[in-house]
């Protein structure tokens, strides 16, 4: 193998130490390849960051959040509607931690299937090719290998002026030890994950405040699309106050209030701090395998995955943008497969992005601002809920799909899409966007009916009339 254990230790392939999001991909491609495989990993983490504290359990929650407040059925059955009144934490966690619960079990069912170590404990570097990991009676047990791969993922960034207690001054990771549903939040940061649980509590009846020091949010979606996304949360009660910075949060009797570095005041039940994620890397002793991370923790990596020192690879939200689940399994397929010199293509660019706000949003390609900055002439083509059987049939009347296409070779330059199901929806795209299909096969394609996916077809329609009038104008 190349590596020679020391006394009393173990000797693998590829161990990577403490995985998190995505874990899988990567011991489980090194293990197809034949090759001995161990995962550390944290005794109560197993599956990582992905299946205990992120994606995993805040899709679910907000799977709970539609159910018991029957929002997404009120424009059929009025804005009473609601199929329980009072929704406690309990109802909201007992969906959690069954599904995360059963993701372990598939978890630790995949890894012995394929013969893979599993070590309970945290992992840190002795050198470039062992690990010594820490287990629960204290004791250090220590693996070689010829590669390594980390995967540690990242924790919510923690502001030093901010006295976190995990009750009324929380971040992402411990937003369900809350005791009850408050009355009232403070979400600082609106990114991905501040404008997801912005959207969950409003949901619940919460009065939430978003905070945020830029002037906008989510700017890497199409605006039309933002906008929708504030006028249905601006109907729930949220307020929102861009362009403004935190001084201090304040923790009182009878609650919390954040103070803004403008003079304004807001009191609340509770704060929920979202500003930004650290990388995972302070405990692994880089220094002592010859690697270094940046001030976030961030470590690295060429095209392949690989770090600075050629054998150790780095896959997932350790390495940063864009830190989703989906792109960490295959960045850390590919980083296996390159291991071990097996050939494995290039990670399309094609990469959609899904945010689970409520309603959902997903986009895949560019937008009209960046086609606008860059020059690039492109038609517009819209489909809305309300004009399809199957928008009315669940009664959804605000979604939409955009189309943005080429009048030169009629390919799709971007598809960006807000409601039900859309970020199931957004894969049509992507297909044909990946492989080089035009708005006519769209327009030509014959899609199931009553369908959200029958978007496709009314909004390539709607492009196709423009692209056509644009033809007739240049005859």
């Amino acid at each position: 193998m190349g590596v020679h254990p020391p006394p009393g230790a173990h000797n693998t392939n590829t161990p990577p130490p403490v995985p998190a999001p995505g874990p899988r991909p990567p011991p489980i491609a090194a293990a197809k390849l034949g090759r001995r495989v161990a995962v550390v990993d944290r005794p109560d983490m197993v599956g990582g960051v992905s299946i205990h504290t992120g994606t995993i359990p805040s899709k679910t929650l907000r799977e709970a959040v539609l159910y018991l407040t029957g929002l997404t059925q009120r424009d059929l059955y009025g804005q009473s509607y609601r199929l329980k009144d009072d929704i406690t934490i309990g109802d909201l966690t007992a969906r959690t931690q069954h599904v995360v619960g059963r993701e372990v079990d598939v978890i630790r069912n995949q890894l012995s299937r394929n013969q893979i170590s599993l070590y309970a404990g945290v992992g840190r570097f002795v050198d470039a090719h062992t690990v010594a990991v820490r287990e629960a009676d204290g004791q250090d047990q220590l693996l070689t290998a010829e590669h390594i791969v980390i995967a540690t993922g990242t924790r919510p960034a923690r502001p030093g002026s901010v006295e976190f207690d995990g009750r009324t001054i929380l971040d992402s990771d411990n937003v369900l030890t809350l005791d009850g549903v408050p009355r009232s939040m403070v979400i600082v940061g609106a990114g991905v994950i501040g404008m997801e649980y912005a959207s969950m509590f409003a949901a619940l009846g919460s009065k939430v405040t978003v905070v945020e020091k830029r002037a906008g949010m989510l700017d890497m979606c199409d605006v039309e699309v933002i906008e929708s996304l504030k006028y249905h949360l601006r109907d729930l009660a949220v307020a929102f106050r861009f362009g403004e910075t935190v001084a201090s949060v304040e923790r009182h009797a009878r609650g919390t209030l954040t103070v803004l570095e403008s003079g304004k005041k807001i009191p609340a039940d509770a704060v929920l701090y979202s500003a930004g994620r650290q990388g995972l890397t302070d405990e692994l002793d880089l220094d002592k395998a010859g690697l270094s991370a940046d001030p976030r923790g961030r470590i690295t990596v060429d095209e392949h995955y690989r770090t600075e020192v050629p054998h150790i690879y780095a896959v997932g939200d350790v390495i940063g943008f864009p830190a989703l689940a989906a792109t960490s399994m295959e960045q850390g397929r590919s980083a296996a497969y390159h291991a071990f010199g097996e050939p494995v293509g290039q990670m399309d660019h094609l990469q959609p992005i899904g945010i689970y706000t409520i309603p959902e949003i997903s986009f895949v390609g560019r937008t009209e601002d960046q086609l606008t900055e860059d020059c690039v002439p492109f038609e517009v083509g819209i489909a809305r809920y309300r004009e399809l059987a199957r928008g009315q049939i669940i009664g959804d009347q605000h979604g939409m799909l955009k189309l943005l296409v080429s009048p030169e070779d009629r390919k799709l330059l971007g598809v960006h899409c807000f409601g039900t199901g859309a970020t199931e929806l957004i894969h049509i795209g992507q297909s044909v966007m990946g492989c080089g299909g035009t708005v006519d096969y769209l327009v030509n394609a014959v899609f199931n009916y009553p369908t959200l996916a029958e978007s496709y077809k009314v909004a390539a329609l709607d492009a196709t009339n423009k692209l056509r009038q644009l033809d007739r104008i240049g005859d």
